[in-house]
């Protein structure tokens, strides 16, 4: 019977009874390994909460079944390819041009997945778009945007999804990979009057009471990063730079911090240098003024602020 149904198919629409049943094959093995995917992914999520855990199977099975798809089906089909070899060519010649945006997609996740300039977890920064990447797909990866309007790598709570490609023609910046820790600096600006020498003991003390805690793991991060990249600093530990301004002294503290982290360190150690500064008489903050030297009057040469 179903030979007949073939053969009346085969009459109305011209095509033959064994490519019939290679179309039906073809569908089987997609319907059955698509109904094997939600039943993988319904027995991760009743056994498990963990986001990472879920993530990295729905991940692990996007990628298995139209994989698996293209290899099963492709073999159903191989012997018809054979006589096709000519029209496959210019169909693919073809592909390829109407195609362009999409197979750099495609040669960008390549990239990504076996030279790794970035992993999942990561921060980064490409083009303008800086964020931490939630998601690698065949065509685009996503980051959780920081910065713009928001300060200090703070997430705005956007979602940005990236072509694949675009890391082939846009630079990119990694917070994370190789050394995990970057530099940061706060200015701090005093009068000319003020004890800028006490302020920068302060300072120095308060900087690094927040950093011995990574200093050590600094230290073994960049030893294991020397061996890729040729990266060296002759010191870790907080540095303070002293520099004459308009309207005062300004002291610049450079030091390491955690680039998740940046923003609630730089707030911990701005609290304990306002708590410190308060305490000192002879160290007053400095801002923008104008002077002006009296030259009549009763007492000329007195300045006038």
């Amino acid at each position: 019977m179903m030979k007949n149904l073939g053969l009346v198919f085969e009459a109305n629409t011209g095509i033959s009874v064994q490519t019939q049943h290679k179309i039906l094959v073809s569908v089987g093995i997609i319907v059955a390994l698509y109904l094997f995917r939600y039943l993988v992914l319904r027995i991760v999520w009743k056994h498990t909460d963990d986001v990472k855990t879920r993530y990295l199977w729905k991940r692990v099975i996007s990628y298995f079944v139209p994989i698996t798809s293209i290899l099963l089906i492709g073999t159903v089909w191989i012997h018809a390819f054979r006589y096709m070899g000519a029209f496959l060519g210019l169909l693919s010649a073809g592909i390829a041009i109407a195609l362009k945006d999409l197979l750099a997609n495609i040669a960008g996740w390549l990239f990504i997945m076996f030279r790794r300039p970035f992993v999942i977890g990561d921060r980064i920064q490409i083009g303008p778009h800086s964020g931490d990447v939630i998601d690698l797909r065949l065509y685009q990866f996503s980051i959780l945007e920081i910065g713009n309007w928001v300060e200090a790598d703070q997430s705005t709570g956007r979602i940005i999804h990236i072509p694949n490609g675009k890391v082939f023609t846009e630079p990119q910046a990694n917070y994370t990979q190789g050394f995990r820790y970057i530099w940061n600096e706060l200015e701090i600006r005093l009068t000319f009057e003020s004890n800028w020498q006490k302020a920068k003991e302060i300072l120095n003390t308060i900087m690094n009471n927040h950093t011995q805690n990574i200093i050590g793991p600094a230290e073994r991060d960049l030893k294991e990063a020397s061996k890729l990249y040729l990266i060296h600093y002759q010191y870790l530990t907080p540095i303070i730079y002293a520099t004459v301004m308009k309207y005062g002294v300004k002291l610049t503290a450079r030091y390491l911090c955690d680039p998740l982290k940046r923003r609630s360190t730089e707030a911990a150690i701005w609290e304990d240098i306002l708590k410190e500064f308060t305490l000192h008489p002879d160290i007053r903050w400095a801002y923008p003024t104008t002077r002006f030297v009296s030259t009549t009057g009763r007492n000329p040469g007195s300045l006038i602020t």
